[in-house]
Parts: structure tokens; C-alpha cells; sequence
């Protein structure tokens, strides 16, 4: 397990969580690993439409996921939706990577929540759902329009862009107001939105301050993109 003192955490509604790989969180309380976006099977769903990826993006994004359990020491993990590309992408899996998730979801305490990508997830293990609560954070795959309970969800896979020594940086972040927090995507090929989009504010309303979070040198970095005005 990495030393927490290694590892950029934060606070969000009085709950300490840790941004681990700059992708996934990990939250202490509930010993629990949350991921979004894993889009499994993508790489095979564009090549049956015609369009060629290389075959591995289910493979690295369970790689992935293992080191991250492995790292936290987590004993759950909510996958908030978009978990497989289409609706067919886990019969789709190839022999290593369903024979990786199967490992997985047998060791874990595993729930899948749904997301507009995803039909019936078609595994056995693990519990689906539409959206849960758990130690008073709920969790979806999309923010809910007025919600004002505290709020973790996905879906816009939101990424930052900074420009440093003259270089451009783009990267994955997570979004925060006072209630809200969408996370960013874990899987190996997706894409990314920008973290001050129109879509994405409007998402994180109703808010005061709305921040992007970005894991750097064992660090959170926090950059503002929208402040309420008087």
C-alpha cells in the first residue's frame, strides 16, 4: 500500500479522499476505490464499425485498475457507468482481460452503476445498480440537474490544459464545488473534455466555486474555472 504521505489527497463534504494515478479516488472511510469511465471493449466496438485500434485498451485499463487496488489496499470498488463501451462490449472481452475481471470482481466487493453507454453489463459477479448512497455521498454515472446532496459521478471525462515553460499540458482532472465532484475517466482510450466547458459548469451547478484538481509531484493542484459573482 502507498504511504499516504506519498499519495495527493483532498477534501470534499468533510471526506478525505486520495487521487490515485491521477484518475481514480480512493476514499479511506469505506476502504473504497472509485473509478468512471472504463469504456471496456471501445478498441473492438470501433473496429467492428470499420475503424482499426489496437486491441489492448480492456487489457491496460484492468492493469491498470489492479495496481490501483493493489496501491490503495482498497476491499471495494464503484465503477460510476460508461463501464463498457456498448451494450455488448463484455462478450466482446478476450480470454485475458474477462479472466482479469473475473478475478477482480470475485476478490472485491464490486458495484457496477450504470451509464449511458452500458446495457446489461453481463457479468456475474459484482452487484449492478442504477446509482447508490453510501456514507452520505451519493454516487451516479451523471449529475443529477438541481441535486443538492453531496454528489460523485462521471460522464464528461473532464481534463485540464495548462501551459507551462512554453509547453501545453493536458491532463486529467477532477471537478469540485461545494457538493459536487465529477471524476475524471479511467479507461485506457478515452477522450477528454475541457474542464471549463459550458457543459461541465452547468453540470456542477448549483455552486458558488468550481474547481479543477490535478494530481501533480504528490500533490493536488487546484485551478479555479468559475467563481459566482455578487
Amino acid at each position: 500500500m502507498v504511504p499516504v504521505s506519498f499519495v495527493p489527497t483532498f477534501e470534499f463534504c468533510g471526506q478525505e479522499l486520495w487521487l490515485v494515478q491521477g484518475r481514480a479516488l480512493y476514499w479511506p472511510c469505506e476502504a473504497a476505490l472509485l473509478v468512471a469511465d472504463l469504456h471496456l471493449e471501445k478498441a473492438s466496438y470501433f473496429a467492428g464499425h470499420g475503424q482499426m485500434l489496437p486491441p489492448y485498451d480492456s487489457r491496460e485499463t484492468l492493469e491498470r485498475l489492479a495496481v490501483a487496488v493493489r496501491e490503495t489496499g482498497a476491499r471495494r470498488v464503484f465503477c460510476l457507468g460508461d463501464n463498457f463501451h456498448d451494450g455488448h462490449g463484455a462478450s466482446r472481452l478476450e480470454p485475458h482481460a474477462a479472466g482479469m475481471l473475473a478475478a477482480l470482481t470475485r476478490a472485491l466487493d464490486w458495484v457496477w452503476i450504470s451509464g449511458n453507454h452500458d446495457g446489461a453489463v453481463g457479468i456475474a459477479e459484482g452487484t449492478a445498480l442504477r446509482e447508490t448512497e453510501v456514507g452520505g455521498l451519493l454516487l451516479r454515472h451523471r449529475a443529477l440537474p438541481g441535486e443538492l446532496r453531496p454528489e460523485l459521478s462521471g460522464h464528461f471525462h473532464p481534463k485540464l490544459t495548462v501551459s507551462a515553460r512554453g509547453r501545453r499540458i493536458v491532463r486529467p482532472c477532477a471537478v469540485r464545488s461545494e457538493k459536487r465532484l465529477i471524476l475524471p475517466a479511467f479507461g485506457a482510450l478515452t477522450g477528454g473534455m475541457d474542464a471549463a466547458s459550458p457543459e461541465i459548469l452547468s453540470a456542477m451547478q448549483p455552486a458558488s466555486a468550481i474547481d479543477a484538481l490535478a494530481a501533480t509531484q504528490g500533490r493536488i493542484v487546484e485551478y479555479p474555472l468559475w467563481r459566482a459573482t455578487a
